[in-house]
């Protein structure tokens, strides 16, 4: 197999705006749920998204899918990529900070690589990811303990951990799209409108949306910051990157969305980040490298 060559300028640009707006995502999120109910936000986010997408795919002549195994294979994605993850991290936001909440999601890559050593034929547990694995647990365990003796959020984390083991097997699974033909946008686009389909009932029946008081300013922008950035823009970057610069390189954006969410949570939030979990972060990161084998190959190289 021929080595991708390293990314350009374009694309580390590409791929750090994409870590800015995915990170986004927490402090928008955080914003968002001191007035709305998680599943609320969540349906406002893949919802709006959904219209987003559809009216971008359908200027640049897109057409919708009319391919019932597809919808099929849309509403379990949608479900396990964004329904289920959204809801978990949303809800977790009302307890934990924007930055302790995306350092647990950066997990994902770790799951993942678990799911698919269980569930595939093809991508089986190796030395360096089996290392990676250990080293991100190590990171989570430690912020894990750095909450003891009065410390609290512990089934907020746990619900993170959940949504990125959520986000894992949506990965595994997603691989079966390429043997249905389906336009990556157009993907995209299905899973958030099966993603809103499912939650519409949720929220109608315990959310209650039209009994809900209007939100300030401040609640709708940062909707609309999830809505355009933070999910139909992120989506575009994501399938940009994927394409020229391979999902290998794609995958350092995990590194990369922890810190801008700190960062925008604490210069706009006020939150604060603990030494436990910078040094969680660091285990993670750690661990995500090993996983992703770069480390090694420059150390073979060396």
């Amino acid at each position: 197999m021929t080595a991708r060559a390293p990314m350009n300028a374009t694309e580390w640009l590409l791929l750090t705006t994409l870590a800015v707006v995915w990170g986004g995502s927490f402090f928008f999120a955080a914003v968002a749920v001191t007035e709305l109910p998680p599943m609320t936000v969540a349906f406002i986010r893949v919802s709006g998204a959904a219209l987003v997408l559809w009216a971008v795919l359908l200027i640049s002549g897109g057409a919708v899918p009319r391919d019932m195994r597809l919808w099929s294979a849309l509403f379990v994605m949608g479900l396990l990529n964004n329904v289920i993850p959204f809801s978990l991290i949303f809800w977790a936001q009302t307890d934990i900070a924007s930055g302790l909440a995306s350092i647990l999601n950066a997990t994902t890559p770790i799951f993942t690589v678990l799911v698919a050593h269980l569930w595939t034929v093809d991508e089986k547990l190796t030395a360096p990811r089996a290392a990676g694995v250990a080293l991100g647990f190590a990171g989570v365990v430690l912020i894990f303990s750095g909450r003891l003796g009065g410390g609290s959020g512990y089934l907020a984390m746990l619900a993170v951990l959940l949504a990125a083991v959520s986000y894992a097997f949506a990965s595994v699974y997603g691989k079966r799209f390429a043997g249905l033909g389906a336009v990556p946008m157009v993907a995209a686009a299905g899973q958030v409108t099966a993603s809103a389909i499912i939650l519409l009932p949720v929220i109608l029946i315990f959310d209650q949306p039209m009994q809900l008081q209007m939100p300030s300013l401040a609640t709708i922008w940062s909707l609309v910051g999830l809505v355009v950035l933070s999910t139909a823009l992120a989506y575009f970057l994501f399938f940009r990157i994927l394409a020229t610069a391979g999902a290998t390189n794609l995958m350092l954006v995990t590194l990369l969305v922890p810190v801008s969410a700190i960062l925008l949570g604490v210069v706009f939030l006020a939150e604060v980040i603990s030494v436990s979990q910078i040094c969680g972060m660091a285990l993670i990161g750690l661990g995500l490298l090993a996983i992703d084998g770069r480390v090694v190959r420059w150390f073979s190289r060396g």
